[in-house]
């Protein structure tokens, strides 16, 4: 067993941090920040695994570039889509009430790619989940959105929080809902010499 389990998180979100510390794994957080636009007629999940991607080698160069200790680097995106339409973050209260409009009463998938690399090599899993919300009142969504919860996630919610209430069925992983798929994650770690068990 290796005598030193710690990673690197290449993310700012507090839930993936929360996840992985719920693994009991030790993290060192570093920024990973790039462009997150679509490209051109891109699909889903090629979407979130080149975004995971792009995390993950932007970390990595800032482990190299302020000559950090080399161990693994972990990096996830994850994304909700309807039909087959891509929903990131909302940009303001206005397009986070648009959002959750179109989910109420609606199945969705979402999206979690998780990356994983190091000086040798980068490997992807994806997790793919579906979740149905009941229908929601304007009241409802204005109050949800009042809160202020929606504003910094993927698909204008946040499932571990109040937004739980709006949720009739998922199908999948709830953790990869919330951001971070501890299945997926838990086989990446182990592929990098860092199991959880």
């Amino acid at each position: 067993m290796i005598s030193d389990r710690r990673i690197y998180l290449a993310s700012g979100s507090p839930r993936r941090k929360e996840l992985l510390t719920q693994l009991g794994i030790p993290i060192e957080v570093i920024r990973a920040d790039i462009n997150e636009d679509p490209l051109p007629d891109e699909a889903p999940i090629a979407y979130t695994e080149r975004l995971a991607r792009e995390k993950a080698k932007n970390g990595w160069s800032h482990v190299l570039q302020f000559g950090l200790p080399l161990r693994p680097l972990l990096a996830a995106d994850t994304t909700v889509v309807l039909g087959n339409e891509i929903i990131g973050k909302p940009y303001d209260a206005a397009d986070a009430a648009a959002i959750l409009r179109r989910l109420s009463g609606n199945e969705h998938q979402v999206i979690t790619s998780v990356a994983m690399c190091d000086a040798e090599r980068m490997i992807v899993r994806t997790s793919v989940s579906t979740v149905r919300f009941r229908s929601l009142s304007d009241d409802e969504i204005d109050g949800y959105v009042h809160t202020g919860e929606p504003m910094d996630k993927a698909g204008a919610y946040g499932i571990q929080g109040l937004a739980g209430i709006f949720v009739e069925e998922i199908r999948g992983s709830f953790t990869g809902i919330v951001g971070l798929p501890l299945c997926e994650t838990a086989a990446l770690l182990a592929d990098f010499g860092r199991p959880v068990l």
